[in-house]
């Protein structure tokens, strides 16, 4: 039986530039870097105690383009305060919108990825 989502693959032009940002600007821990063979390596990384994780996957090594892959949304608990934390960890990130599901704003990630970070609305 499924029960739950075990991680999602972005295609990387560099796994080290994108380590370090998924790393030292957002914060996620390493869950595997491993050596898969014939040049190609398992880098998986994670936000905090999730259970979900982001395998950041080498786009030569799998025949992809970089920016290949899922788009990903994340749970935040204070979007405002994420955005100002980021910008201070010198990423660039889009100005918070508040919307009736929700509030959002996006961060600029390695190879054209987007990221997006969301708070839901409290009843």
């Amino acid at each position: 039986m499924i029960t739950s989502i075990a991680s999602a693959v972005l295609y990387v032009s560099d796994q080290d530039s994108a380590l370090e940002f998924y790393r030292d600007i957002l914060g996620f821990a390493v869950v595997m870097d491993a050596d898969m063979g014939e040049g190609s390596r398992w880098l998986e990384v994670k936000p905090g105690e999730a259970q979900s994780s982001i395998v950041l996957a080498s786009a030569e090594s799998f025949g992809k383009q970089p920016g290949d892959g899922a788009f990903l949304t994340f749970a935040a608990d204070d979007v405002a305060a994420t955005v100002e934390e980021l910008r201070a960890r010198g990423a660039t990130t889009s100005d918070v919108t508040r919307e009736p599901w929700g509030t959002y704003a996006t961060v600029d990630a390695p190879d054209g990825h987007k990221l997006q970070f969301n708070q839901r609305p409290q009843n």
